[in-house]
């Protein structure tokens, strides 16, 4: 009976969140965010991804960050971003600050609550800036981990207007021991957030996922989550490796 208040409580809350919040098809190197934030972490934080597109070309990006818990419920990094886009050379794409803000205390309700706001400017100036932001939704039942977040991102300063879109991003993972644990994620875009665009044309990605933390030092500690995701439909990438290190100190 536990358990199912914990899924009940992420399930409606999630509902909720649909019921005003629109996405984005995920980039190659994304990952899934979760709403903890610890105090006085700081972290170097690596991230990349490539897919295989339906065309058969490539497209990958990895970035690299260095992040600082400022608060008990606050966690700011800044990003420095690279991508490979099919046909052309790898090159620096953006700039990006994200900043976590955990609005509930950790396991003191079924559902922890935090929200995301991310600053991209990319390096071509007619891209504008792209803001992403939304809630972060995680819930614990037994040796069950859930996440789901639902994330808007928003193009503005761009030279073609574009409506904002929402995206998703979830995880299952059994923790089975700290430095091993197992699950599957997934991410996904809709379409614009008052227009969904048609199943055929949204973009949707699942998969198994690894994940775990080992200690190397006194407070230092790599944490480490890797996955591969199948495309669910014809415009999604065919298949995508994607993997994170973060060093935390």
């Amino acid at each position: 009976m536990h358990t199912f208040k914990h899924v009940g409580a992420l399930a409606v809350l999630a509902l909720s969140c649909f019921a005003y919040i629109a996405p984005a098809a995920a980039g190659p190197s994304d990952y899934v965010v979760t709403p903890i934030v610890e105090e006085g972490e700081r972290e170097i934080d690596f991230k990349a991804g490539t897919r295989k597109l339906r065309n058969g070309t490539r497209e990958s990006a990895w970035s690299i960050g260095l992040g600082y818990g400022a608060t008990s419920w606050w966690f700011t990094e800044l990003y420095a971003k690279w991508h490979h886009e099919p046909g052309a050379p790898s090159t620096f794409d953006a700039w990006e600050w994200e900043n976590k803000f955990q609005l509930t205390e950790t396991g003191k309700y079924p559902v922890d609550v935090g929200f995301l706001l991310e600053i991209e400017r990319p390096k071509d100036r007619s891209e504008g800036y792209e803001y992403k932001w939304g809630p972060l939704l995680q819930s614990e039942f037994g040796l069950w981990q859930a996440n789901l977040n639902l994330l808007i991102e928003k193009h503005i300063r761009i030279a073609e207007p574009e409506k904002a879109e929402l995206g998703y991003q979830w995880q299952l993972k059994y923790r089975w021991k700290p430095s091993l644990e197992a699950g599957v994620q997934g991410f996904g875009g809709m379409g614009p957030w008052n227009d969904w665009a048609p199943s055929r044309e949204q973009s949707h990605t699942a998969g198994p996922a690894l994940f775990g933390r080992v200690k190397v030092g006194d407070h230092q500690t790599i944490k480490y989550n890797a996955g591969v995701l199948f495309g669910v439909n014809h415009t999604s990438p065919k298949h995508t490796l994607r993997a994170q290190a973060e060093f935390e100190f």
